[in-house]
C-alpha cells in the first residue's frame, strides 16, 4: 500500500513572531508515515538546507519548486520510492508546482504539489488549467494533483461559510457580482477528469457534512477560514481506481502545526 499525503504547514512552520511550530510538524509527518507527501507554504525553505533537514528528520527525500511570488511546495519521497523526473512546472504560479514522476508497480506515477492563488479566482481558474496540462503531459495514466487550491467544492452550497467571513475574505470565494461562490478552479480540475478521491471515498450520505474541511484547525489560527475543504487529493481515473481509503487527519498535535489539516489517501500502488 502506498500512502500519499498533502499539507499547508502555514508560513514554513514559523510564525512571525510566534511560535516555532517545525518540532510539531515532523512528529506528524513521522506518526503518518507517508510515502509520499507534498508540502505547500515552505517559506524559509527557498536555501534547501531547511528542507534536507526536514526531510532527514521524518526519513524522506525532497524535491523542492521555488517561488517567484510568493511561497515554495516540495514534494518528499520515501524510500524505496525513487524519482524518475523531478522538475518544477515552468508557468508563473502565485506560489509554485513541483512535478515528480516515481516507479511503482503499475507504472510510472506522476505527482504534482501546487498552491493556487489565494487571491483571484479568476486566477486560481488559469493556474488550475496549467496544473491540468503539467499533468496531461506526464508519462503513463496515473497521476496525482495534491495542494492547497485555496477553492471551495464546486458540488456543495457553501453560502453559509462564505456569509460567516469577515468582507475582506469573503470578496476571495465570491466571483464579480458579489454573489457567486468562486468553485471554477476546481471545476476546471473535475472536467479535466480528474477525480476528487476524498469525495470518492465518502458518498454524500457517508458520515458528516463537516468530515472533509481542512481549515482551520483548532488552535493554528486561520482568520481567513470558515470550515472550508481547501485541500485536495485529485486523481486520475486510473489512480482513483487503485484508492482504498482517504481522509482529513485531525487531532492531536495536527490541531497546532498549521492552521490547515493533512489529507491522506492510501492507494492499491507499491515502489518499483
Amino acid at each position: 500500500m502506498l500512502r500519499a499525503m498533502t499539507w499547508n504547514i502555514r508560513t514554513g512552520g514559523r510564525d512571525r513572531g510566534g511560535a516555532d511550530r517545525r518540532d510539531l510538524l515532523v512528529r506528524v509527518v513521522a506518526a503518518e508515515r507517508p510515502d509520499l507527501l507534498a508540502l505547500q507554504e515552505l517559506r524559509g525553505f527557498d536555501s534547501g538546507a531547511v528542507l534536507v533537514d526536514f526531510a532527514r528528520q521524518v526519513g524522506m527525500r525532497p524535491h523542492l519548486a521555488r517561488s517567484c511570488f510568493g511561497q515554495p511546495v516540495a514534494v518528499l519521497l520515501r524510500p524505496p520510492l525513487r524519482a524518475l523526473a523531478a522538475t518544477r512546472v515552468r508557468r508563473p504560479f502565485h506560489h509554485a508546482a513541483q512535478r515528480v514522476t516515481v516507479a511503482t508497480s503499475a507504472g510510472p506515477l506522476t505527482v504534482l504539489s501546487v498552491h493556487l492563488d489565494p487571491y483571484s479566482g479568476l486566477r486560481r481558474r488559469v493556474e488550475a488549467g496549467w496544473a491540468a496540462a503539467a499533468l496531461r503531459r506526464a508519462p503513463g495514466k496515473l497521476g496525482l494533483l495534491a495542494g492547497d487550491l485555496n477553492t471551495l467544492d464546486p458540488l456543495a452550497d457553501h453560502s453559509e461559510r462564505i456569509a460567516r467571513l469577515p468582507a475582506a475574505y469573503r470578496r476571495r470565494h465570491l466571483r464579480r457580482d458579489g454573489r457567486t461562490v468562486e468553485t471554477r478552479a476546481v471545476a476546471r480540475l473535475l472536467a479535466a477528469g480528474l477525480v476528487d478521491l476524498y469525495a470518492a471515498a465518502h458518498p454524500p450520505n457517508g458520515g458528516t457534512a463537516d468530515a472533509g474541511l481542512t481549515a482551520p484547525t483548532r488552535h493554528g489560527g486561520g482568520a481567513e477560514f470558515s470550515g472550508m475543504r481547501l485541500d485536495y487529493l485529485l486523481g486520475t481515473a486510473a489512480l482513483a481506481g487503485r484508492l482504498r481509503d482517504c481522509r482529513v487527519l485531525r487531532g492531536g498535535e495536527s490541531e497546532y502545526a498549521s492552521d490547515h489539516y493533512p489529507v491522506v489517501a492510501d492507494l492499491d500502488l507499491h515502489p518499483a
